[in-house]
């Protein structure tokens, strides 16, 4: 009996080659490929709503974007997710966004990629230095808000409506994304 190899890790370069794929969407999580399903319908439904209400609020210079490639480590073990939004300068300072040029990226829960974002990305998106970071929760329609200091993010949860200054001002109808 022969023990299973391990998947061969992918570096920065070679993620950058495999170039865009719009029929599957991808993670690269310390050199490892990890294909993820397509959100469903709601989450995709509330990804738009919560576009729609970024887009008449966010100051100059920042853009929201959807299911963009963020690269939060270029190293040996290269990490690259896709949150849900990533809001971040505009016109983009690169090609690729990376994790320097955002202020702020949220999730959307879904079942299967709840531990991850609570977990797994909270621990990512902080190391990577990344400033504001959102979880929304559309069945508890709630979204919890970080910030991080000192190396860590601190938060504080909303139900229903959520006001903020930072990372810039605006007031989300969480009810309006289910």
């Amino acid at each position: 009996m022969t023990a299973a190899s391990d998947p061969p890790l992918l570096s920065f370069e070679q993620w950058c080659a495999l170039g865009e794929d719009i029929d599957t969407r991808t993670e690269l999580v310390r050199g490892e490929l990890i294909v993820l399903p397509r959100p469903r319908t709601d989450h995709q439904t509330a990804i738009a709503e919560l576009l729609f209400q970024f887009r008449s609020q966010l100051p100059p210079g920042l853009r929201a974007y959807p299911e963009i490639d963020v690269v939060l480590d270029s190293g040996p073990r290269p990490t690259v997710r896709v949150p849900d939004i990533a809001v971040g300068a505009y016109p983009p300072p690169a090609q690729l966004a990376i994790a320097a040029h955002m202020v702020l990226v949220v999730e959307i829960l879904s079942r299967s990629t709840s531990r991850t974002d609570r977990v797994a990305k909270r621990a990512e998106y902080a190391r990577a230095g990344i400033p504001h970071y959102w979880i929304v929760d559309l069945d508890a329609q709630e979204v919890e808000a970080m910030t991080l200091v000192d190396g860590a993010y601190t938060s504080a949860v909303a139900h229903n409506e959520f006001a903020t200054t930072a990372p810039f001002a605006v007031r989300i109808d969480l009810t309006a994304l289910v």
